[in-house]
Order: structure tokens, then sequence, then C-alpha cells
């Protein structure tokens, strides 16, 4: 479906909703293949000779681009970046306490590619914010049921993220056009952001004084209390930058093994353009620690990857990675400490289990 390989753990088929096995992660990119695809709406299937941009609001020129106009006009720019589902690993924090009506995705609602397009901040350049654009809000034209009232999915970054060098409006994605399940013929890229604000389909960009009223700005994508009700909209705030993450990619949770040698793998990130400095693993859920080998990033707005070898007993073995930042920051021990009615943001040690023998 849509061009994903055979393995996906597809959690909706309507809206399409999959994430791929984590071993499919390994590597500085992603194939689109393997891309993960977090959607709320059906899937358009646009012409790219009919797409049209509307660029509007708190500008001084309103602007109508066709593709051909963002691709002669404005200078390419590429970026490697890392897109991040805000919900990637919910099902930690499920396993703490239902979340129900959330899908339960695991660590691979993650994933990286090289982006290929312009920058957003070029294009507002030549619309000139006005006096009082604060924000810049994106609209797309999947209609989204679970909205009240239903609409087009949207959201909004603040300005002066969209006038960094790293926003796209991208066309292509791995070095082919972008595909129609991941935005194509053009969908907005916010680096360091989660990944609902890397809009897809994007058709209209809008200067605001304010952040959207869009529900996916307003009501949802917020992190609320624990003790919110999550049906009260305007609650908590709204999600921007991600935070410094970690995940296991292989061995695979439930895995079993012989006793000895076991490398281990998997992938750390963290937004606003901080890198990960050190990875931490342990063979015994968190008693002893070894560190990892991490691999530079393919950018600076892109995971990085790591590896090491444990030497494993017999037994049922706990696995458990944690990573550090350049700021000192580290993740929180339990996912009990980060539980939230939505599921947003679970950056606990990420832990699996393995039966060596």
């Amino acid at each position: 479906m849509w061009g994903k390989r055979d393995d996906m753990v597809v959690h909706q088929t309507e809206p399409f909703n999959a994430e791929p096995p984590p071993a499919a992660l390994a590597g500085p990119l992603t194939p689109a293949d393997a891309f993960y695809s977090r959607n709320h709406g059906s899937i358009p299937q646009i012409d790219p000779s009919t797409w049209r941009l509307r660029v509007d609001g708190l500008v001084y020129r309103e602007l109508d681009l066709f593709l051909a106009d963002l691709q002669e006009r404005f200078q390419p720019r590429t970026e490697v970046a890392t897109l991040a589902c805000a919900g990637n690993q919910r099902a930690g924090l499920m396993a703490v306490r239902d979340i129900p009506g959330q899908t339960p995705w695991g660590p691979a609602a993650i994933s990286t590619a090289e982006w290929t397009g312009v920058r957003l901040a070029d294009v507002l350049a030549a619309a000139g914010p006005a006096p009082g654009a604060a924000h810049i809000a994106f609209t797309a034209p999947d209609v989204a049921q679970v909205a009240d009232p239903p609409q087009p999915f949207g959201g909004s970054i603040p300005l002066r993220k969209a006038l960094s060098d790293e926003v796209l409006l991208a066309w292509s994605m791995n070095g082919q056009p972008l595909p129609a399940a991941h935005g194509g013929p053009v969908r907005v890229v916010v680096p360091g952001y989660i990944g609902a604000r890397s809009v897809k389909w994007v058709q209209s960009i809008t200067a605001l004084a304010q952040p959207s009223d869009n529900y996916f700005q307003a009501a949802d994508y917020r992190l609320l209390p624990p003790d919110a009700d999550p049906t009260r909209p305007g609650q908590g705030f709204a999600l921007g930058p991600v935070a410094l993450t970690s995940a296991i990619l292989s061995p695979d949770d439930g895995a079993s093994m012989a006793a000895g040698p076991t490398d281990v793998a998997g992938y750390a990130f963290t937004g606003d353009g901080r890198a990960v400095v050190r990875v931490d693993v342990s063979p015994d859920g968190g008693q002893t620690w070894i560190q990892a080998s991490i691999d530079d990033a393919a950018g600076r707005w892109a995971w990085q990857q790591w590896h090491a070898t444990l030497d494993l007993p017999s037994g049922c073995r706990e696995i458990t990675a944690r990573a550090w930042d350049d700021a000192g920051e580290s993740q929180p021990e339990s996912p009990a400490t980060v539980w939230n009615p939505m599921g947003y943001g679970n950056n606990s040690w990420h832990r699996i289990r393995v039966d060596v023998r």
C-alpha cells in the first residue's frame, strides 16, 4: 500500500498510518518505502502541473505560485532532516496507563531523508512579512474527520523559525519526486520540530499575528498535564521542537539469541539544532552501562546512529538505552514520569527484552 514495504506495521488503513520494523531504520537515510506515514485524512492525489501555493495574510505582496515558479524563481536547497511523529513510542506510555483513541506507535514513527526544495524564508521574503506578523500558518487539502468540526489539516510555526535557513518547501525526497504519501507534489519540512508541523500537500501559507487556530495547532498536538481532560481545547502548550530521544533498533524486542557478545544498534535524535554527544547502553535494565559509539550525523538536523557490543549471559535480559545532548540534557528514566493524556513526547529510556540462551 502506497509503495510501502510489505512488513510495515499498519496501525490504520484509512487514514493510512504505518511504521516500519525498527531494523529498517538502520542507516543515515530512510528509503521512501520504509519511511513512516502519519495521516489525519485521505491521501490526496494532486497533479504537480496544477498545484498552486497561495501566500497571504500579514504580507505586503500576496503570491500565487505554481511548482514551476518555485523551481525557477528561487534558489534550490537540500537538507538532510529527521522527521518524528509526536506520538513516537506512545506504546510505552500506554503500557503505563491506557490512552483511548490514540495510535500505539512504537519506536519507528521517525525517519530521515534528504529533502530538496526552496527555503521558506526566500518565499516569505518575496511576499514581505508586514508589521505584526509573528507566526506562519500552513494549510493542506486533506480533511481530518477527527477534528471538531472536520477540517483540513494545518498548523503554524513561529516566524523566527520560518525564516531560518533549514525550513523548506520540498518537492524531492532522497533525490526523487516527493511521493503522494509523503506530501507530493510539495510539502513543508520543518527540521527539529515535530512532524505535524511539516505540513504535507501544502496549499496555503498565511502570515498571522497569533498561532494558527487550526484544530491541530489549537486543540491537538499539545502537551497536556496528566490530569487534564483531552476533550477540552486550548489546554497545555503547542508542541514544537523535538525532545531528546533514542531507541534500540536491533535486536528486536522479544528476540531469542545465543549467549555471548551481541551487537546492539539504534538511533538518537534531538531538536533545536542540538547534537547528541553520548549514548549509554545497559545489558541489565540500567544497573550497569557501557558507552556506545556514535556515527556522525548526515546533517545538523539529522539523527545519529549508534552501536555497541554487549556480553549477554543466558536468561531474560532487559537492554536499555539513553542519550545525552550537547546541552547536558539526558532522557527521563521512566515513561510514568512523562505520561500525558494524548500520549505525546515519550522520550524516556528505551527498553527491550530478549531471551538469551
